[in-house]
């Protein structure tokens, strides 16, 4: 059986796919397969040329069928980007390797979609760019001149490359922002374990004066005479003041909801950078509750009731915006530099005017 040609059919191939870019890039491959279909039946006099194009439509064979293998493999848990990267580095090869073997009116079609996706992810003064650019012109008005189809070529490769790198480092910041949310929830949790295990070496409760009891996270309890605070810790102090900061978190998550827009990123970095609030909340309530205990906080030093306790939990979870919206910040630039222009580095000049060249 000849490698150019269909292994299966599409009904097969489409069965089962349940993710949104699974689904996509099912159709991108189909569409591929339909155009290197045509150009199997285009045929050229030159030998050479045509032994070319044959070995060329096998390598666009090859290519769907990795990137097809990629869509239908079986999902496991930590393997989706790998095969999103397989599927689409696949894809966007065959699609190059296309723009080479296209008829002359298919390359003036697809001229100005070239341009434009060069124009989106090649700097202004790119000299690939500016190439492309004219060649571009050329092509539409009919002037071609022999370089100019490599040129489109080379323009879309090299695009396609930017527009990875792009994708790449929005991996990588999601990768990190789950990695980062992890650890802090491992803190967050063994610091909970800690406080059920030994309530009194993570003392949560207060002696108000005047009271007759002592006001803790789970409860109050009466005071008894020659007591310390730490004798009326109980197992679970530590466990309610992270629960109140997860609240306060939570907060802060809800309210941030109307500036999140959708991407055309597939690694829900918006998701990564929100997940990361809550278990910072619950380590930060945890934290300015033991700062107010040691009377690090002026005027803070004692509070009369675990509702008051409680309360200080959920501000202190709420507070961790001021830590995390750093993280906001750079996830809203990550996503805002794909598919944006990317601009030319400023020109590098000498103070005195370039006189101390010369």
């Amino acid at each position: 059986m000849n490698v150019a040609q269909l292994p299966r059919s599409p009904a097969e191939m489409v069965r089962g796919h349940r993710t949104a870019w699974r689904e996509r890039a099912v159709a991108h491959i189909l569409f591929l397969e339909q155009q290197a279909a045509r150009e199997r039946c285009r045929t050229v006099e030159d030998p050479a040329e045509q032994c070319q194009r044959e070995k060329t439509l096998e390598g666009i064979a090859r290519h769907l069928e990795e990137a097809r293998h990629a869509v239908s493999v079986r999902r496991r848990l930590f393997t989706g980007a790998a095969a999103l990267e397989r599927t689409w580095a696949n894809v966007r090869a065959a699609d190059v390797m296309l723009l080479s073997l296209c008829s002359d009116q298919d390359l003036v079609g697809r001229s100005a979609d070239v341009l434009s996706h060069v124009e989106q992810h090649l700097r202004p003064n790119d000299p690939l760019r500016v190439k492309v650019a004219a060649a571009a012109g050329r092509v539409e008005a009919a002037e071609r001149l022999p370089g100019d189809r490599e040129l489109l070529v080379s323009g879309l490769s090299a695009s396609y490359e930017a527009l990875d790198g792009e994708f790449s480092r929005v991996r990588s910041l999601s990768i990190i922002l789950r990695i980062a949310t992890f650890f802090v929830l491992l803190g967050a949790g063994g610091l909970a374990v800690w406080g059920w295990y030994c309530p009194d070496s993570l003392n949560m409760c207060f002696l108000p004066e005047g009271r007759d009891f002592a006001a803790c996270p789970s409860g109050e309890v009466r005071k008894k005479p020659g007591n310390q605070p730490s004798d009326y810790a109980e197992d679970v102090d530590v466990l309610v003041v992270e629960a109140a900061g997860l609240a306060g978190a939570a907060l802060t998550v809800i309210a941030s909801l109307r500036r999140i827009q959708g991407t055309s990123s597939p690694y829900m970095l918006p998701l990564a950078a929100a997940l990361l609030k809550f278990p910072t909340g619950a380590l930060t309530a945890f934290i300015g509750v033991l700062l107010i205990r040691g009377a690090f906080v002026p005027g803070l030093s004692d509070l009369d009731s675990s509702p008051q306790i409680v309360a200080w939990a959920v501000i202190f979870g709420a507070a961790q915006h001021l830590v995390t919206r750093f993280v906001d910040a750079r996830a809203r630039e990550t996503l805002s530099d794909v598919g944006r222009p990317p601009t030319d580095p400023p020109d590098r000049r000498v103070p005195d005017g370039g006189q101390s060249l010369g």
